[in-house]
């Protein structure tokens, strides 16, 4: 019967509150036949209900799109507060300006925004919050693709503002690198894996349901700022693969060739701080 074949798939879709409703149309539908007028009033309530549920579907498509585009927005902001600092302010402000530039942005950029998104602007933060269990994984491609495609712009738009000096040159462009006037490979590694693991520990501890409310974001940015001024000397400091991608899409050559090591070990450090945080923070 047609009343009973659209209640069964309306109930099938997970729709516990209308198993009552089913069996008594579908009792109705025996004993009257097709000539039950019952049928209509089920046909066109079933409509309804499934047209809200296709109302819920496209909020939560609206919703998802908004966090994409806060997660780009934030990681541009991010990109721009490093090559900004570092480009033009570095022979002034020094380490310590590009890391308070950052660290003041990213604290910002999660008050703007990170309602919307989480405020996550690192592809680190975003795996090592799903290996706390703070994050879907089902959503962590699209998230990093928005921040990959956020980090890459601010560098191109950077890299414009910069070519309008006469006599700009690309260098690094404030790329990540190992070797040379850097520390060596290992100690690149090592320092990545070691401030990021540190860094997303912090995120799960202040974004915690114990943590005081309204400070997280001040102390993100601020370890954030920490993990600058520590890794700056040694390898540019990455913590953020994204950012390490933007100046290797622009300085190409060598920082491009070198580019693996602020994916590799930025992320290991991430997933290490958010399985920290899962055993110590959430599951004590």
């Amino acid at each position: 019967m047609l009343s009973t074949t659209l209640l069964r798939g309306y109930v099938n879709r997970n729709n516990a509150l209308f198993h009552v409703a089913f069996h008594a149309v579908e009792a109705v539908d025996i004993a009257h036949g097709a000539a039950c007028p019952l049928r209509q009033v089920c046909s066109v309530a079933v409509c309804v209900l499934n047209q809200k549920r296709s109302d819920h579907s496209n909020g939560d498509n609206t919703m998802r799109m908004k966090a994409l585009a806060a997660e780009f927005l934030g990681t541009f902001m991010l990109v721009a507060s490093v090559l900004g600092a570092a480009l033009f302010a570095f022979p002034n402000a020094g380490i310590i300006g590009v890391a308070l530039s950052l660290g003041f942005t990213v604290m910002a950029m999660i008050y703007a925004v990170g309602h919307i998104s989480g405020g996550h602007f690192n592809p680190a933060v975003t795996l090592g919050l799903v290996a706390g269990g703070r994050f879907s994984a089902a959503n962590a491609v699209g998230y990093i693709i928005a921040q990959c495609a956020g980090a890459v712009a601010a560098a191109f738009v950077f890299y414009l503002i910069a070519a309008g000096k006469s006599g700009f040159e690309v260098g690094n462009f404030a790329a990540n690198m190992y070797g040379g006037d850097f520390y060596p490979l290992f100690s690149a590694f090592l320092i990545e894996v070691v401030l990021t693991a540190a860094f997303i520990f912090i995120i799960m501890g202040v974004t915690s349901s114990r943590a005081p409310a309204g400070f997280a974001a001040i102390a993100i940015g601020l370890a954030l700022a920490a993990t600058q001024i520590m890794a700056i000397p040694v390898d540019n400091a990455s913590i953020n693969p994204a950012r390490s991608l933007a100046s290797a899409a622009v300085a190409l050559g060598e920082p491009l060739q070198q580019l693996w090591l602020f994916w590799v070990a930025p992320i290991l450090g991430g997933v290490i701080g958010g399985l920290l945080g899962r055993c110590l923070i959430d599951n004590d």
